[in-house]
């Protein structure tokens, strides 16, 4: 169950930072609420990721490396940012460190 916590973990951070984008400087009042769901369960289920064993620095480098790379490219597909190849290639050494870091922690 741990990566399904990690999972979900990643998913609601990216809703939630999604939303905070779509609420333009939390101008769109409506989005408030999405923000406020998303970075909750977020963290709750961090938390559970956490209680169920894995180490903080897999559990938040994998959360933070694949959080990147979801907004990134949700970003570009919604709202057309920019996703440059140096972009991809910093994306792609996040990974590379945070499997590194994955590794290290297994032995």
């Amino acid at each position: 169950m741990t990566w399904v916590w990690l999972l979900l973990s990643i998913v609601f951070e990216v809703a939630g930072t999604l939303s905070l984008r779509a609420s333009d400087g939390l101008r769109r009042r409506r989005w408030i609420a999405p923000i406020i769901a998303g970075y909750a369960l977020a963290f709750a289920f961090l938390g559970l990721t956490l209680a169920s064993g894995m180490p903080v620095g897999v559990a938040y480098g994998t959360w933070a490396a694949v959080g990147i790379v979801l907004v990134a490219t949700a970003a570009r597909a919604i709202w057309k940012d920019p996703l440059t190849k140096r972009m991809l290639r910093g994306m792609g050494l996040i990974i590379a460190g945070v499997l590194l870091v994955e590794l290290g922690a297994a032995h």
